[in-house]
């Protein structure tokens, strides 16, 4: 750069020069002038020439030293050298305002920098699914969430494909469509069930954004499948409790509004007075289970622990229900033998469990049948877990189809409601049993076969095993 520079200048000066010495060298030729002093004035103006060429050449090297400097910082995005020796000539001022707006440009990318990392990161972490699609429906964005939604490879880049390739769901296709065909400024939502590749709801939003390739839509999922369960089960609690609720109150209404305008037969008015009493002592007990259930599912019933032993546990729940299952007609056995490990968990509440489990099972099972209750030693979890006290309750009643089995836990489901209401069951026992047992850190199985009987085992974890207390 700097040899060219100096060339054509020294070339400029020569040619400058050049009508100055052929005009000496005539002077020389006519004897005008002397042919020293032609010579000398030539070799002196070659001289200056050269001189002023490697000055002003060396100035340009510099300037252009630095101008590459600025180029490679771009380059680069870093801040460029500010090594100017002065801006006193044109040259000096031009590099001043380039390295200004070379400094806006380099602090302006480190900003989108910065902006692209944190918009990654908060897409990284978002938990709802987002993508980006172009005004055809081509991915421009996918997100984390969006590749687990719909079961993407976690490697592959779908930038440029068709939205179709994420998800080929009818409903969500045809969703996105009509996002993209669009005119609109305004924000799209809807909420639908997808069937591909899982079964689950979604509530879907877009919303117009503007990228390097033009108009496109942002697309954010929701997968709100677990809030439509909540919905449910939320919708089924009310309608039950509802319905549990109605049947012993207005059994308490009508017969006493039939006392109050009066009866005079005697035996009549005892026989009202005690269905009033039992539905009355029904209300209480659901009332009393609902609070229970409350309290466990909330933490509101901190465990008073203590080591126990399961034959303990037992014997005192069998005792209480000994009475009840000599008047249904059902024999109850025990079959506890001794060195079983000891357990650590809340009298109270175990003592709650064991009887809840006697009494359904004394309940559903006919007279001449037999409940066993029984105990051994187990493990929490398999063969390589923690060891535990397995205390079953078995009886030989009719049994529980295989399909409700799952469900028996769940609050006031009933596989045979006219019976269980008939019984004074409310519901809500085996809810409260899975929550106690849950509370104890412990595993809680029921099995089932029509005609032969319903056997319940829960595990409790050995003493030593248990924090001290629990709450």
């Amino acid at each position: 750069m700097a040899s060219s520079a100096k060339l054509r200048i020294f070339a400029a000066v020569i040619a400058g020069l050049l009508p100055a010495a052929v005009m000496l060298a005539a002077l020389s030729a006519w004897g005008a002038a002397s042919a020293g002093l032609a010579l000398g004035a030539i070799l002196l103006g070659l001289g200056a020439g050269y001189l002023f060429a490697t000055f002003i050449g060396g100035a340009f090297e510099n300037h252009a030293e630095r101008l590459e400097a600025i180029a490679a910082a771009l380059e680069a995005r870093t801040p460029p050298p500010h090594l100017l020796q002065g801006d006193n000539d044109a040259m000096g001022r031009a590099e001043r305002r380039l390295l200004d707006a070379t400094d806006v440009v380099v602090d302006e990318i480190d900003s989108l920098a910065e902006q692209r990392d944190e918009f990654e990161a908060i897409l990284r972490s978002m938990t709802e699914a987002v993508v980006v699609a172009g005004r055809r429906g081509e991915v421009v964005l996918v997100n984390g969430a969006a590749r687990r939604m719909f079961a993407l490879d976690a490697e592959t880049d779908y930038r440029g494909r068709d939205f179709v390739e994420l998800c080929r769901d009818p409903r969500l296709q045809e969703f996105v469509a009509r996002a993209t065909r669009s005119d609109s400024a305004e924000f799209g939502s809807a909420e639908f069930l997808i069937q591909k590749p899982a079964v689950r709801h979604v509530s879907a939003s877009a919303a117009p954004v503007r990228t390097s390739q033009g108009a496109a839509r942002v697309f954010v999922f929701h997968d709100i499948t677990q809030l439509k369960s909540y919905e449910t089960v939320r919708q089924d609690f009310i309608s039950n409790l509802t319905h549990e609720l109605r049947t012993p109150l207005s059994a308490l209404y009508g017969y006493a509004e039939t006392l109050v305008q009066g009866v005079e037969d005697k035996e009549t008015q005892i026989r009202f007075l005690g269905i009033i009493d039992r539905q009355a002592r029904r209300l209480a007990r659901l009332l009393d289970d609902l609070i229970s259930l409350s309290d466990l599912e909330r933490g509101l019933s901190p465990l008073n622990l203590e080591e126990l032993e399961p034959r303990a546990v037992i014997a005192e729940a069998v005792e209480l229900m000994r009475e009840s299952a000599r008047r249904e007609g059902v024999s109850l056995e025990v079959d506890c033998p001794e060195g079983l490990p000891r357990i650590s968990g809340d009298r109270d509440r175990l003592h709650q469990v064991m009887v809840n489990l006697l009494d359904n099972a004394i309940k559903f099972t006919p007279r001449d049948g037999r409940v066993t209750v029984s105990a051994r030693a187990a493990n929490l979890n398999g063969a390589d877990s923690e060891r535990a006290a397995a205390l079953a309750v078995t009886d030989t009643g009719e049994g529980i189809p295989e399909r409700d089995v799952p469900r028996l836990t769940e609050r006031f489901y009933r596989v045979d409601r006219a019976r269980s209401r008939e019984l004074g069951g409310t519901g809500l026992g085996l809810a409260i049993v899975k929550h106690i047992v849950q509370l104890h850190r412990g595993v809680m199985r029921i099995e089932s076969k029509l005609g032969v009987g319903t056997s319940v085992t829960i595990t409790i974890p050995e003493a030593r095993a248990i924090p001290e207390a629990r709450g």
